[in-house]
């Protein structure tokens, strides 16, 4: 059962919930018809463009930076609803750093291996970020919900080994070297339209999808803006209250699918924080962020 908000924003047990555990679920921010409605939309896309000449792979655009070059992703980034509730741990400044889809197909093996959020993203060990995970078709322990780890963003930034396994989604296959005993994990399953909340260093990851559906989950990167890049000056989107441009250049939203000016800014913004994600990477790509 979804959590019962007050007039939509979190109260205070439950803002000490999240603090205390790393996490907070199921946060209904739409009902199962409007994410039935984004769901479609969002496969009509993945079939308009799919060889449409975009300069890069769809799956790239899908799977980093979303909300910069598809409409649809910066309206539901920066939907109200998921705002108010972000706004209970941020606070009311709030940017996107950033917003990807993560799709398993059906009865595939592809997982996300037990990581946290923040181990190269440049921003060190901070409080200052939530991941917000919608779920568009359900998220279930057959389909390969995420498994979070309670109280674990308590640690610093643990030691991960890069794995590259091929069934897995991230993009070095990180893993956090920390044995982690089965019951220690905790499924979040979520129906359409329900989200959860996670600490950038709560230790989770995902199995593979056995179900007959797709599962598809919508993952925005929420910032504090007063938050500072360890690789430079990097880029966000403005969601809600007072930005930062000294830390984070101003992402536009988009105005129409894959419009050349965003699919320009996407690949500037791609190529900057490759350069940060991939440090120290034995050949590999960003082009997939984390779940």
């Amino acid at each position: 059962m979804a959590l019962d908000l007050t007039a939509g924003k979190l109260g205070a047990a439950q803002q000490e919930a999240y603090w205390r555990d790393g996490y907070l679920h199921p946060i209904r921010v739409m009902d199962g018809a409007e994410a039935a409605g984004f769901r479609t939309r969002f496969e009509t896309l993945e079939h308009d463009w799919l060889d449409n000449g975009l300069p890069k792979a769809l799956n790239v655009y899908k799977r980093t930076n979303s909300h910069v070059v598809m409409p649809d992703a910066a309206a539901l980034a920066r939907d109200s609803r998921v705002l108010d509730v972000v706004e209970g741990v941020l606070g009311p400044d709030i940017a996107i750093f950033s917003a990807e889809f993560f799709v398993k197909e059906p009865r595939t093996d592809h997982i996300v291996s037990m990581h946290q959020d923040l181990t190269y993203w440049g921003l060190g060990a901070i409080d200052g970020l939530v991941t917000a995970w919608i779920a568009i078709s359900p998220a279930t322990r057959a389909s390969g919900c995420m498994d979070f780890v309670q109280g674990s963003h308590k640690n610093a930034i643990l030691e991960h080994e890069d794995t590259y396994a091929a069934n897995n989604l991230l993009s070095r296959g990180q893993e956090v070297k920390v044995d982690i005993a089965p019951e220690d994990r905790v499924a979040i399953e979520l129906q359409p339209g329900e989200m959860s909340l996670h600490h950038g260093l709560t230790i989770h990851g995902s199995g593979p999808n056995t179900s007959a559906d797709r599962r598809i989950g919508f993952v925005i990167r929420y910032i504090r803006p007063d938050m500072v890049p360890q690789g430079g000056i990097d880029y966000a989107m403005a969601a809600r209250g007072r930005q930062n441009p000294d830390n984070f250049r101003s992402v536009p939203v988009p105005q129409a699918d894959f419009a050349p000016e965003a699919v320009a800014l996407h690949e500037e913004i791609r190529q900057h924080q490759a350069s940060v994600m991939m440090a120290g990477a034995k050949g590999a790509s960003a082009e997939g962020m984390y779940e």
